[in-house]
């Protein structure tokens, strides 16, 4: 597995190079496609040498991408996105952000998995219910990281971008923990006969639960860089040492890890904006933070990219994403709307804001990673296959466009 790391940090090092001085795209989207066109030239070896072809796929096939990400790049890629957040700005947003990131992930889920559910049925394609839902909690949430550049290039409104930030810090967290809860309930029950307290419970253990530790560990990190602010370097590995052993504690005990990142990163990002006395510390925190965000986003995407070469294509596969992408796009269309009602009248966004809210929920590595949890099954790869068609979509077609979307909507 390391020798296998190693290789996709140096490919995703140079998909960077070629993508800064030739394409000179948004950096996650420019080595995403240019690791989608890696996976298509990989495809094509098939056409020339098949043993080739089949050594290649068998490498890629050895690269566990849920285990890259859920138990390495996500805690430090949420750590990082959110000790950059200005905290002030994100309270003053709070509503909004909140509700979003709740109510709306769950309006999401339900709506995606029942629109789904008949239009598969539609097309010949017999998805159990609970699967479906399962599908609309594993693409709700929404990933920032390849659309901020772009939102702030357009000169997006400050409040948008707070919201668009806020919202996905913490429905990453939201939506990973209502797909556990029905992922659980499809294999253990099948998604008969259960009761909405169970739901309700395993919900509220790893949310509020995820969010308890968080602040306990954003006051011990706070606490430990309070005493060693004349030492940034020692600080930086603190910080490195609070974030995997923060993680990891989060899995033992069965809470959100996600929503214990996006905590502690909210304080500890807090207390070096605004009150912590040392320059070489923050400048320090900041400049590691920043780097090692940029550069493990780089390989998120480069791993988004390659695992193209896994899938298992079905024709109605791809009739099924295809059918998939306008649904994920209306049902986030209407999940903003009716999140919308339950805001205070500053905080509404009006008919423009909420499609460009809308155009600007990519869906990212969280998505691909939740698939590919899914027990082996009848279901398991038509859904990793709609998820992919989704994600890339997603990224590509909504994040190339989307400043245009902002300076045809916002700035009339």
């Amino acid at each position: 597995m390391f020798q296998i790391f190693t290789g996709i940090v140096a490919l995703s090092s140079l998909l960077s190079f070629i993508n800064k001085k030739l394409l000179k795209l948004p950096d996650t989207i420019g080595v995403m496609l240019l690791a989608i066109v890696a996976s298509l030239s990989i495809a094509m070896l098939d056409f020339i040498d098949h043993e080739v072809f089949v050594s290649v796929c068998a490498i890629v096939h050895e690269i566990d991408f849920r285990t890259i990400l859920f138990d390495f790049l996500l805690s430090f890629l949420l750590f990082a996105g959110s000790i950059h957040v200005n905290l002030h700005r994100l309270l003053e947003e709070k509503g909004p952000v909140l509700i979003y990131a709740s109510l709306g992930v769950l309006i999401s889920t339900f709506l995606i998995g029942t629109l789904f559910y008949y239009t598969a049925g539609l097309f010949g394609m017999q998805i159990d219910y609970i699967y479906c839902l399962v599908f609309g909690a594993l693409i709700s949430p929404t990933d920032p990281i390849a659309v901020l550049a772009l939102l702030k290039k357009a000169g997006a409104p400050k409040d948008m971008e707070i919201k668009i930030v806020g919202e996905s810090l913490f429905n990453d967290g939201v939506g990973i923990v209502v797909f556990i809860s029905l992922l659980s309930i499809a294999t253990m029950t099948g998604g008969h006969g259960v009761e909405p307290s169970h739901i309700f419970l395993e919900f509220a253990q790893e949310a509020f639960g995820g969010i308890a530790l968080g602040f306990v560990l954003g006051f011990i990190g706070k606490l430990f860089l309070k005493r060693i602010y004349e030492s940034p370097i020692v600080a930086v590995h603190i910080s490195i040492a609070i974030v995997m052993g923060g993680y990891w504690l989060a899995s033992m005990i069965h809470v959100s890890g996600a929503l214990a990142m996006v905590v502690m990163g909210l304080m500890i990002g807090d207390y070096l904006h605004k009150s912590c006395e040392s320059e070489p510390l923050k400048e320090n925190m900041n400049i590691f933070w920043k780097v090692l965000d940029e550069i493990l986003n780089a390989v998120l995407f480069v791993l988004i990219g390659l695992e193209i070469v896994s899938l298992n294509f079905h024709p109605d596969y791809l009739i099924a994403g295809l059918v998939a992408i306008p649904i994920v796009l209306f049902s986030r269309y209407i999940s903003v709307f009716i999140s919308n009602i339950f805001f205070k009248k500053e905080h509404r966004s009006n008919k423009n804001k909420v499609a460009v809210l809308t155009w600007a929920g990519l869906r990212g590595g969280i998505s691909i990673a939740l698939a590919l949890t899914l027990p082996e099954g009848e279901f398991r790869d038509a859904l990793i296959f709609v998820t992919y068609c989704v994600v890339v979509f997603s990224i590509i077609v909504q994040g190339l466009t989307i400043d245009k979307v902002v300076v045809k909507l916002l700035k009339n």
